[in-house]
């Protein structure tokens, strides 16, 4: 079983290396269609390939090894001007490392890829004829004939053993197959069936169909769809750090030990007595001192886990390009800030999000070439995608020079499709009108199509973003664009908040969602639709208690109001005091999940601080049954 486990090393090496160059060779691939008698970029794009293809190689993936080199034939040819490069030849190549993309999938799986679309290798072979009539429908090539099943590989064969692979990746056997002859092909059609099903159409231009046609295995219940980030068992859970980063941890860790060494030297003299202002001065300078300490080791160690967000950037310049090509579009994409650094975790989540916003700018937000040429507009949009560091948030802007959004016509949508009513419809300022798409239900679609009309995506880009602790705003002047930006934090492991009192209780609400802190004064409390409001510089804001989120009695008379932001609302929190601000790290409650409690933290004096999900919250008041258990006196049921 080492062997396998020495085999699995290999494979995780070479699908953690060849999903980069296949992102990096796409990305060129793009920008080779706009400059393509750029000879530099195309040996790039061939040394890339040829990398990938020595790496199947070496594993023996022949089905991988086929297509690489089939592509490099058509490289080779672009290189030697024997062919030139058009949007029906970047067709076909684009497609080629798609297939390889679904193969590296199939791979992370510990299974043998399945044999190469016909159609796909005879739109290579037309390509490399130059016989452009049949690259351009490559889909519509005649049905293959049934293949032989191919025999199983001999012993001295360098053939992985695929089913003890299978299960050294997956720590599960392969299923059996109905007879030993058709096990492989069986194996392969349902690994090709599995990731055509479960991986997002956007990261599949061409669909895996294996050479032998056999009846398709069930698919498994209970596995994991695959990971449209990259398809690399366990990434998820693997990071590449600079060693600078590790040295500075290392150091830091040095130096603490040996504050802890002075500290329990200090600590045995005041035990025996000796407490003269020079040992008391010099337990004050070792306590700062490792406070000094403890933060930048927190610092460094929150740098471990930052990454550039261009390794997400990357897989984007293609989608556009095939999105584009496919609603018949101009579109050029351009990103800016790929080295901005941001939490693995939430670059990983961050994903769905900007797939959604980016193919959203494509399809809805910009016009085709003939309307933009009506519009006195050069025929190719432009979308640009960039990313930066602003205090201690990371903003991400999705911006297009398209055809904007009519407030009044999202009004009347979304009074047409029944999700808010005229009155509070007619209420809403041009901005908040913005705000309509992200409700559930909500396109300015009339027909469903496969890339958008279903009313679903903006709604969870707007709670995938909200769950980072992050805000999105919309910015849409007609006839001119849009601006998409969203707002997070650097990192999730530690957040930043606002520690307030009500109840004779702490609570932590995050300090994202907090714009200001003013005092509460009962004359300035006006009822709006029988509800009541305070005037905050022409703004008439909605008053909501702590005490009465939480649905218990209050204790006072809330002394402060917390001005806080939440998604398209803003609202006044009034609450009885402050403790004061705080950078805490949360940590789950045991067997317990009150709506609206985020979690807990532990402040300086070992009592439980509850932080509240303020979304969660303000979706429905707390129930009463669950008033016993937030009122936590202790750690009993704290996980620290």
């Amino acid at each position: 079983m080492s062997d396998f486990a020495g085999m699995e090393e290999l494979l995780q090496d070479f699908l953690l290396e060849s999903t980069e160059l296949l992102s990096d060779v796409d990305n060129k691939l793009v920008e080779l269609e706009k400059r393509p008698n750029d000879r530099a970029l195309l040996n790039d794009i061939f040394r890339g390939f040829h990398t990938i293809k020595g790496g199947a190689g070496f594993l023996n993936v022949a089905p991988m090894v086929t297509i690489c080199h089939r592509t490099e034939n058509l490289f080779d040819k672009l290189r030697n001007s024997e062919l030139g490069l058009s949007s029906e030849l970047m067709d076909v190549i684009l497609d080629a490392t798609g297939a390889v993309r679904d193969m590296f999938t199939v791979l992370s799986q510990g299974l043998p890829p399945p044999n190469p679309d016909p159609a796909m290798l005879a739109a290579l072979d037309a390509a490399l004829a130059g016989n452009l009539a049949a690259v351009k429908a490559p889909a519509q090539a005649a049905p293959v004939a049934p293949a032989t099943p191919a025999p199983a590989p001999a012993a001295n064969s360098n053939e992985p053993n695929w089913a003890a692979l299978h299960q050294a990746v997956t720590g599960t056997e392969q299923p059996a197959a109905a007879s030993p002859a058709a096990s492989a092909p069986l194996d392969m059609v349902a690994a090709a069936t599995m990731v055509t099903e479960s991986a997002p159409a956007e990261f599949i231009p061409a669909p895996i169909v294996p050479a032998a046609v056999v009846p398709v295995a069930p698919k498994p219940q209970n596995k994991p769809a695959p990971s449209t980030g990259g398809p690399i068992s366990g990434q998820e859970n693997t990071i590449r750090i600079d060693t600078v980063r590790l040295d500075q941890v290392l150091n830091l860790s040095g130096e603490i030990g040996l504050t802890k060494n002075r500290l329990t030297t200090l600590r045995t003299e005041i035990l025996q007595g000796n407490m003269e202002t020079n040992t008391l001065r010099s337990l004050d300078e070792a306590i700062s001192q490792l406070d000094l300490l403890v933060s930048d080791l927190q610092n460094a160690v929150m740098k471990t886990r930052m990454q550039p967000i261009g390794r997400l950037f990357q897989k984007y310049p293609r989608l556009a390009r095939d999105l584009a090509r496919q609603l018949g579009k101009e579109v050029e994409l351009v990103i800016t800030g790929e080295e901005t650094e941001l939490d693995k975790t939430m670059i990983e989540d961050l994903n769905d999000p900007l797939v959604h916003l980016v193919r959203n700018a494509v399809d809805h937000g910009v016009e085709s070439a003939e309307e933009r040429i009506a519009m006195g507009k050069k025929p190719q949009s432009l979308i640009e995608l960039t990313a930066e560091q602003v205090g201690d948030h990371i903003v991400i802007e999705i911006t297009d020079d398209g055809k904007g959004m009519n407030p009044e016509v999202l009004r009347r949508k979304a009074i047409a499709k029944g999700l808010i009513d005229a009155e509070t419809a007619n209420a809403l300022d041009e901005k908040q009108c913005l705000q309509l798409i992200f409700l559930p239900g909500f396109s300015t679609k009339d027909q469903i199509s496969s890339v958008s009309g279903r009313g679903v995506g903006m709604d969870v880009v707007r709670t995938n973003i909200q769950k980072l602790n992050g805000r999105i705003d919309i910015n849409s002047i007609q006839g001119e664009g849009t601006r998409i930006s969203i707002s997070l934090p650097l990192t999730l492991a530690i957040l930043p908040v606002l520690v307030v009192r009500a109840c004779n209780q702490p609570f932590a609400v995050p300090l994202a969602m907090v714009r200001e802190i003013i005092p509460i004064d009962t004359t300035a409390i006006q009822e709006v639709s029988g509800r009541p409001t305070i005037v905050v510089r022409d703004e008439i804001l909605p008053l909501k208690t702590l005490s009465g989120l939480l649905n218990w009695q209050p204790t006072q008379k809330p002394n402060f109001g917390v001005l806080m932001q939440s998604a398209e609302k803003s609202f006044i929190l009034a609450v009885d005091s402050f403790v004061g601000r705080d950078d805490v790290v949360i940590k789950p409650l045991q067997n317990i999940r009150p709506k609206g409690v985020a979690g807990a933290t532990l402040s300086g004096d070992g009592s439980v601080v509850l932080v509240l999900d303020m979304e969660d919250l303000l979706a429905g008041q707390m129930d009463s049954s669950a008033n016993g258990s937030i009122m936590l006196r202790n750690a009993d049921n704290f996980s620290y």
